[in-house]
């Protein structure tokens, strides 16, 4: 039995001798650049318009969320341009006991968007203790529950002025709310834009990490794909080696699952800190010589956009 095991390893080690290439070749990978695709507003999934492996345009629509907050805010800053530019006239003109009403109208919407705000950073404050939103969406989400308590906290001092009269000064100051109203609006039609998830560049869409249905957090990775014309070749050599090549050099890559030759142009040549980033599947190296990572692009892009990424490509030194 142990003679048999020895004839066994013995074929064993011959055959990896027979399969390793010609010392002066290297091997190394395809690789395209990667690209993934995020939600900047929370929402819930309700339509995705692509699957995985298809090939996307810039400018598509991925998929569709449903922000039910958006449509509320968006009626609330309506009602608060409506009443913001009532009171900036009424300051002009001085107050009646219609414009006296829009006032009032106006502080109703200015309460409502305050108190949804209330409601928005309580909601978020229990979020971010479970950590499913960033410090930084809080911190903006509390910096608009401050401008909604103080719009709310004006326009009642607002309301006590007008009924004795309206100075320059509380003109201007109208003209301010008008205007922080008109910027409340439009930062809501912003948002309401980003219930569409667009393809930022031409992409093959790899893997979509969420269904229908599911809730989208802001930052998380709703897709992720490779950019078509990105492609590069990634080799590993030894510094014993590193006389043999040079940024700029052109040099034929063989890709050896289609049986044939690109032209390339060495356009990176960088040290590797990790064994694990080594690509050569026989690399021929001292344990105290460095490693070096060279990235090929081909000359011809459209001879290498359709190969597939991760397959074995041949380099001779």
């Amino acid at each position: 039995m142990k003679k048999l095991y020895f004839l066994l390893s013995i074929t064993v080690m011959l055959s990896a001798a027979c399969n390793k290439p010609e010392s002066n070749t290297i091997q190394g990978k395809i690789e395209r650049e990667q690209i993934g695709i995020v939600s900047k507003v929370p929402g819930k999934i309700v339509e995705l318009r692509v699957k995985e492996g298809d090939f996307i345009r810039k400018g598509d629509t991925l998929a569709i969320l449903d922000i039910p907050e958006v449509d509320a805010k968006k009626s609330q800053a309506e009602g608060a341009v409506q009443s913001a530019k009532a009171q900036y006239d009424m300051a002009l003109k001085g107050a009646t006991d219609n414009q006296l009403k829009q006032l009032e109208a106006k502080q109703q919407a200015l309460k409502e968007q305050y108190e949804f705000a209330q409601k928005s950073i309580n909601r978020l404050s229990n979020m971010l203790k479970d950590s499913l939103v960033s410090q930084q969406a809080y911190d903006e989400a509390f910096a608009k529950y401050q401008g909604a308590q103080a719009q709310f906290l004006a326009v009642q001092a607002e309301i006590s002025d007008v009924k004795y009269g309206v100075r320059i000064e509380q003109q201007k100051m109208a003209l301010g709310q008008q205007e922080r109203a008109l910027g409340a609006l439009q930062e809501v039609s912003v948002a309401e834009s980003e219930r569409y998830i667009i393809a930022p560049q031409d992409l093959v869409l790899e893997s979509i990490t969420l269904k229908p249905g599911e809730l989208a957090l802001p930052g998380y990775t709703l897709f992720s794909g490779t950019v078509s014309e990105s492609t590069y070749f990634r080799f590993t050599i030894p510094e014993n080696r590193l006389a043999n090549i040079q940024k700029g050099q052109e040099v034929t890559v063989n890709v050896v699952y289609k049986d044939t030759q690109i032209k390339g142009k060495v356009t990176s040549v960088k040290a590797l800190g990790a064994y694990a980033n080594i690509a050569t599947a026989y690399p021929d190296y001292e344990m105290q010589e460095s490693l070096f990572e060279i990235k090929i692009d081909p000359i011809d892009v459209n001879q290498a956009k359709d190969l597939f990424t991760k397959t074995t490509v041949t380099l001779g030194l």
